[in-house]
């Protein structure tokens, strides 16, 4: 974990402080006295004997007092140097303002490396660089420059300065939360992102955390760590770069259709993390898990005063996949009771202007919702905070009454109250009231809705977080001496993948079901083999330098009589020799023709961030055409392998369409959990890609493998 001399430090060595007003020397030491930082500020600078009255230095090491933390302004290149003087005064972490890295290319990451080598030899942690810098609100510590931030609890972590500037705003105008802390994770040469969760975890003063991020160093760290901390605090996640199609691999299909956003964003989600995809979403949806209890059974009641803004509540919380159940008849006898004959006490419930003379009936109508079992959490939308403008001034102190009615029901209950106000732009006391009991007011019906469905997603996450897998490899996920054998075969000779006859024997062994086939090596054995079987074969060519053997004129299907048997075998060996004259050939695969069925597949990659993710979908020679597929970081539970199945869009293939039997979902998820192990037993394996894979009423078949492995 973290040290707290870094982001709670009680000492600072402004290192680069400057007279000039415009210099960040200058701007740091001035910003750190007018909020009055509780510790102690040393200048750095051998040119100069003080900065508005803080003694300068000439050099960290000079200083005759303990220094936690350096803000290094100066630039790129005098960064080893500095470290190596802060290493020898015992300095516990250094915040690197300067760009100049690893973001500029091979120069700037041989810089990057060699000043991290430095902060590593004295253990000093380092924020950046590349960094805005960082802020403890709690402290007054400010090293961002970022004057009036509201202090609140809510800790922003953020790869742009300007999306901090735009939350740290949002907030100052549109809400009452504040921030705990702030930190510009910057280029991540040393402090990950998955460190600072752990801090924020820990911290008292923290209740959620909000991320912005472009990239990660570590993403299966992070993954690992979130899965920990959404367990007792939210963190609502935007990544950006949704266009990006991710890194291409010739090397098989799955490589070319792993997008990077589909692998973040399921992950992410499968960690607990609320991903939005707007940046006009990250708050509103941070201050509702912040500061309200989640929906802990997806079901929402919608209060209005008005049938328009109910129908499109209704209609955004259903896109959002969250619940708006049918209320009990005991509720409603109990909303009717109170709500004139025009009212409608279906979910969502109208009140028809029952509250235009008593704001105060909306809370009751609130009581009642929340009193009901069946219902989460109640989305109020609407005039409240208005009645008292658009009536009669003399409704105002029903409606701060309702206010504290509504506080202590979310207290009193333990469910979400959220509020979308056409009035919050006034500024009414009433919504102050709301928030000050930490409900939300959006004057946005859509963001409104985006909230409560933060909640549901949250409050599910945390029902059902034990079936998930928790980001790291069983250990008992054991290789087979076989497997093992095959392995070492392959590297002794030099390749980099397994051929189809040794991909296929390896699911083999670790329980999966493949299509049955014999490597021939002359046309006569192949055709001794052929006779072994009752159904027409298909011949494939087997060379470690072929991986695209239809691209090759390597396979021959539907094949059975003696003579078309040599013939094809003489056929393929012709065409692999025209297509690559120097491949190595191994022989000819002879397997039984497999009867039709539905073409899935299965196949797995190595994404930079996360490590190995797995991929499911419609398979066949359309699967980069359709690319109707689904993605997990891995190991899967067996849990998250029937959410891949479910997930597809084609979904309804595998339940039978048109008068087709249902698929064997049973052996899909087999399969998808047998993959999941070899990932984990043979380390050396870089991708998998089983395409296509036959799937019937009962049973499957693996038609065609692939697997290939990191280079040494």
């Amino acid at each position: 974990m973290l040290s707290d001399k870094i982001l709670n430090a009680d000492s600072i060595a402004i290192v680069g402080a400057s007279k000039t007003v415009t210099k960040r020397g200058y701007q740091a030491i001035k910003i750190l006295q007018e909020e009055r930082y509780e510790g102690r500020i040393y200048g750095v600078n051998p040119k100069i004997d003080n900065v508005l009255g803080v003694k300068c230095y000439p050099k960290v090491s000079a200083i005759p007092e303990p220094v936690d933390l350096a803000l290094i302004t100066t630039p790129a290149k005098t960064l080893p140097g500095i470290l190596e003087d802060c290493g020898q005064k015992g300095v516990a972490g250094a915040v690197i303002i300067a760009g100049g890295f690893g973001e500029l290319g091979a120069e700037g990451k041989k810089l990057e490396a060699e000043m991290t080598k430095v902060a590593r030899k004295y253990n000093i942690r380092l924020i950046g660089p590349n960094t805005s810098g960082m802020i403890n609100m709690h402290k007054n510590l400010n090293l961002v420059g970022l004057r009036n931030a509201p202090k609140g609890g809510i800790a922003l972590i953020s790869q742009s300065g300007n999306m901090a500037l735009t939350m740290i705003t949002e907030a100052q105008i549109k809400t009452k939360v504040g921030f705990s802390y702030y930190v510009g994770v910057g280029n991540e040469a040393d402090i990950n992102f998955h460190e600072y969760l752990e801090f924020f975890e820990n911290d008292p003063n923290t209740k959620a955390i909000l991320m912005y991020v472009e990239g990660m160093r570590n993403g299966r760290k992070f993954l690992q760590r979130a899965y920990q901390t959404t367990r007792k605090k939210p963190i609502v996640l935007l990544k950006s770069g949704r266009s990006s199609t991710g890194k291409r691999s010739a090397g098989s299909h799955t490589g070319a259709l792993a997008g990077m956003s589909e692998v973040a964003r399921t992950a992410f989600s499968r960690a607990g993390i609320v991903v939005v995809e707007k940046s006009d979403e990250m708050l509103p949806c941070t201050e509702a898990l912040a500061n309200l209890p989640p929906i802990k059974n997806n079901n929402i009641a919608i209060l209005a005063d008005g049938g328009g803004h109910a129908t499109i509540g209704a209609d955004e919380l259903t896109d959002l996949k969250v619940n708006i159940p049918e209320i009990s008849e005991k509720t409603q006898k109990k909303l009717k009771d109170i709500l004139p004959a025009a009212a409608s006490t279906a979910n969502p419930i109208d009140v028809a202007g029952g509250a235009d003379d008593n704001p105060l009936v909306l809370a009751e109508c609130a009581r009642i919702l929340l009193h009901d079992s069946n219902i989460g959490g109640v989305l109020v939308v609407g005039l409240f905070g208005g009645y008292s403008i658009r009536f009669s001034e003399s409704l105002a102190y029903a409606e701060e009454d309702a206010a504290h009615h509504f506080g202590k029901l979310v207290r009193e209950t333990g469910k979400p109250v959220i509020m979308h106000s056409l009035y919050n732009f006034a500024k009414p006391h009433s919504l102050d009231l709301l928030r000050y009991y930490g409900i939300p007011v959006f004057d946005s019906l859509e963001l409104a809705c985006k909230a409560v469905g933060a909640l549901a997603e949250y409050g599910g996450y945390l029902r059902g977080y034990k079936s998930k897998a928790k980001f790291v490899f069983d250990m008992g996920a054991k290789a087979k001496a076989r497997g093992r054998e095959i392995m070492h075969t392959a590297r002794s000779e030099g390749r980099t993948a397994l051929l189809e006859n040794e991909a296929k024997e390896l699911i083999s062994l670790h329980g999966g079901m493949i299509c049955h086939d014999c490597l021939a090596q002359s046309p006569e054995q192949a055709v001794a083999m052929a006779a072994g079987f009752e159904e027409k074969v298909v011949m494939k060519i087997v060379s470690p330098d072929i991986l695209h053997k239809s691209d090759a004129g390597g396979v021959r299907l539907n094949l059975k009589e003696p003579e078309e048997i040599r013939q094809a075998y003489r056929d393929i060996i012709d065409n692999a020799r025209a297509y690559d004259p120097d491949a190595k050939i191994k022989g000819i695969l002879v397997a039984p023709m497999v009867n039709e069925g539905l073409e899935v597949i299965i196949g797995t990659k190595n994404d930079d961030q996360f490590g190995p993710v797995i991929m499911f979908g419609i398979g066949g020679i359309m699967v980069e055409v359709l690319k109707d597929v689904v993605f997990r970081v891995l190991p899967i539970s067996a849990y998250a392998a029937r959410g891949m199945i479910d997930e597809i869009k084609s979904v309804q293939l595998l339940n039978g369409f048109r008068g087709q039997p249902p698929v064997d979902r049973k052996a899909i998820k087999r399969l998808l959990l047998t993959v999941s192990e070899i990932i984990g037993a043979y380390p050396e394996i870089q991708e998998m890609d089983f395409n296509p894979v036959i799937v019937y009423e009962e049973g499957l078949n693996v038609v065609d493998a692939r697997i290939i492995l990191k280079q040494p």
